[in-house]
């Protein structure tokens, strides 16, 4: 360990245990693989590689196919095995990172990892967007920003408005606001043209979700051509593997699938919040993601009892301002109605 950086030493690793249970509904992935014609397309266009010869540099079919379908130039995207390397990334260039509270735990990790000076500011009542005291936050040693909107964990959709107003203090103080739109597609929003016109604004987007590609690890970034070429040099070449990018290559060739499972899901998550209304212990928040938010008299007892119903959710009450709260995952329509029954079974609600 002495040949280790000291800040290294006892840090906790990233806070994920895998549990098995027949309904997972834990970790926001699509409950939908993708269809079989696809995957057949995909190994057909890997059957067609060499195998012994390294990919491209940079991603770059994967980089130029993402341009033509968001007209955004290649030269101001890059693509990672994960938007996870990419805020990785981020954080290695930045001065110093701020961030909300709660949020994605993976910013804070990062910062961690990087012992970069790192401030989280709350967010506000009913986890509204803290826009005065990010705004003071931002303010000095120019920052790096992290936004998810939608935002994770609580689902919420900050107005664009409000969004703008950080963005132009981004622009002011020389900082970046990296909007995560890791769950865009659920909510309909789009800040594509925000980053156009505001070279201080910068999307993390990713495949893991709406796409149903959790298990290739892909996602991209798209901000100016200034940002992109730091961030680039700091993930190694040749990182995105060849079948990696055969598969994306197909995807996005065949972009129709994906919206067929988001109104699918969207509208499963209009369901399952209403039904969740009804619930006389739980409080539901609002969400524009495909996972809710829940806040239960008690989050252990709310888990355990759905796990021994088969149904996996994940804790969320070790956050800040998340004390009893559950966040669950939309599922198929089955599973949905699975939970339900599950979570009016529970008996905290036998005895409500």
């Amino acid at each position: 360990m002495n040949a280790f950086k000291p800040h290294l030493r006892g840090l906790a690793s990233y806070p994920y245990r895998a549990v098995d249970a027949p309904i997972k509904l834990d970790q926001n992935e699509s409950p939908y693989d993708l269809p079989p014609e696809l995957k057949q397309q995909a190994l057909r266009r890997l059957e067609g590689l060499h195998w012994n010869r390294y990919p491209s540099l940079h991603a770059d079919e994967v980089r130029a196919k993402l341009a033509e379908g968001l007209g955004w130039p290649p030269e101001g995207l890059v693509v990672s095995p994960g938007s996870n390397l990419l805020i990785q990334a981020l954080v290695q260039a930045a001065n110093r990172v701020v961030d909300t509270a709660p949020t994605f735990p993976h910013y804070a990790f990062s910062a961690k990892m990087q012992a970069a000076p790192y401030q989280q500011v709350p967010l506000g009542p009913e986890f509204t967007l803290p826009t005065e005291g990010l705004s003071q936050a931002m303010k000095g040693e120019p920052a790096l920003v992290f936004l998810p909107n939608p935002h994770a964990p609580t689902g919420r959709l900050f107005p664009a408005s409000e969004v703008a107003v950080l963005a132009h203090q981004a622009r002011e103080t020389g900082g970046l606001l990296v909007l995560d739109e890791a769950y865009q597609q659920f909510s309909g929003s789009d800040h594509l043209e925000l980053a156009r016109t505001n070279p201080h604004v910068a999307l993390l987007r990713t495949f893991s979700k709406a796409w149903g590609l959790g298990g290739i690890r892909a996602g991209y970034l798209l901000g100016s051509t200034e940002v992109c070429a730091v961030v680039q040099n700091f993930l190694p070449p040749f990182g995105v593997p060849a079948h990696t990018a055969a598969i994306l290559l197909t995807v996005l060739e065949h972009p129709e699938y994906t919206r067929g499972v988001v109104q699918t899901l969207v509208a499963e998550r209009e369901r399952v919040y209403a039904a969740l209304q009804e619930h006389p212990s739980w409080k539901v928040y609002p969400s524009q993601t495909n996972f809710f938010l829940i806040r239960t008299p008690d989050a252990a007892a709310a888990y355990q009892g759905l796990l021994a119903r088969g149904i996996l959710v994940r804790r969320q009450d070790h956050y800040f301002g998340l004390e009893g709260c559950i966040r669950v995952s939309i599922g198929t329509p089955e599973e949905n109605t699975r939970f339900l029954e599950a979570a009016l079974a529970l008996p905290e609600v036998s005895h409500a």
